[in-house]
């Protein structure tokens, strides 16, 4: 099938409709430069399947996520199931799981009206992408990345899946032309491979590409209840230090009432001499919206156990009507892959056209 000269809604509907048939690789047309206005910026952000996030991924990524969708003109969250088998999965739970993060994303305030919300398994391009990405990337370029040293000492030894998913990454954010990446500050060294691959790209083959830019939160990191100098973690084995955003009120009660602090009754923050009770303000400042300062202000006159139940009331409050929501959503299965299977067609109406200039670019087609 050859790619369309001039790109309409129908066209790449048919076009996107039978991608996967052997003919699209017969490409004798070239699909004309992307019509987006210049100038014009677009955030792109992705999150594995991992079941439902934890009060850390809510507070110190997807918050950020629903107020960029009112601040940008195009804006894609992916799941990024692609990555999450890079450790392996049980496939009924990993179809389980991208469900609960599809209901997770809904139900912290993703509005797909207003964000393409999809799952990256579903969009070929990626893959694509990524290969042809990879041969433009260097090994020792990507042995250097932080995720690679520490994964692989963990394992011992580590897939080439585990070792290339950088560029895969990189791929996920040039496939849109992504002008804005929102990351966390361990992520920022592959979003600048993300950069350098941009350059590359458009050195060898033309302007293609823009550099994407980070998007840092503000938000402080929360850390784990049970040992502070550790972030809050999903995979973490002792059960009370982390929340999850379906806990129930007791259970946040518990977890906070258990958690670590120190042998001074008072309240302040100093992360560096009492990380526990910081990790608290740092938690109640955060679900409350307020800064530290009158978090701490709240706190005063309170010793740190009546504190814990003072950010357990702020935080049950908060996710009270997130957890009720997903409850709602997972109970409607049909509904969140209804939508995810409409988000994963408005990806593909924008990866395509630019996998074709791609391609013709790279001599292809």
């Amino acid at each position: 099938m050859a790619f369309p000269v001039r790109t309409n809604v129908k066209r790449l509907f048919r076009f996107i409709q039978t991608f996967n048939s052997p003919e699209r690789f017969l490409c004798t047309e070239v699909c004309p430069e992307n019509k987006k206005p210049p100038g014009s910026s677009r955030v792109f952000s992705g999150i594995q399947p991992t079941g439902v996030p934890h009060l850390g991924n809510y507070l110190g990524a997807l918050e950020n996520w629903v107020s960029l969708q009112d601040q940008y003109p195009s804006v894609l969250y992916s799941i990024v199931d692609l990555h999450s088998i890079t450790q392996p999965q049980d496939p009924a739970l990993l179809r389980s799981h991208i469900r609960d993060m599809a209901a997770s994303l809904l139900a912290c305030g993703i509005d797909p009206e207003k964000a393409v919300l999809f799952q990256q398994s579903q969009v070929p391009e990626h893959v694509e992408l990524s290969w042809i990405l990879g041969c433009l990337t260097s090994m020792p370029r990507l042995r250097h990345l932080p995720q690679w040293k520490m994964k692989s000492k963990q394992k011992s030894e580590g897939s080439v899946g585990l070792y290339t998913y950088p560029v895969l990454q990189a791929a996920d954010i040039l496939l849109y032309k992504s002008t804005h990446v929102p990351v966390g500050e361990d992520q920022v060294q592959h979003l600048e491979l993300a950069q350098d691959l941009a350059r590359i790209f458009n050195h060898h083959y033309g302007d293609l590409f823009p550099e994407p830019r980070a998007l840092l939160s503000s938000t402080r990191k929360v850390k784990s209840l049970r040992d502070p100098s550790a972030k809050m973690s999903k995979s973490d084995s002792q059960k009370m230090a982390t929340i999850t955003i379906t806990d129930s009120p007791e259970d946040i009660a518990l977890k906070i009432r258990r958690a670590v602090t120190d042998f001074t009754s008072e309240v302040t923050f100093d992360p560096e001499t009492r990380p526990g009770v910081s990790n608290l303000v740092t938690i109640h400042a955060a679900v409350a919206a307020v800064s530290v300062e009158e978090a701490v202000a709240a706190a005063r006159g309170l010793d740190t156990a009546a504190y814990k139940g003072l950010v357990s009331e702020a935080v049950i409050q908060r996710l009270t009507p997130i957890r009720e929501e997903i409850e709602r959503l997972r109970s409607d299965p049909a509904h969140l892959e209804r939508l995810l299977a409409e988000g994963t067609l408005k990806a593909r109406e924008l990866a395509a056209p630019v996998l074709a200039q791609v391609r013709h670019r790279v001599g292809f087609c």
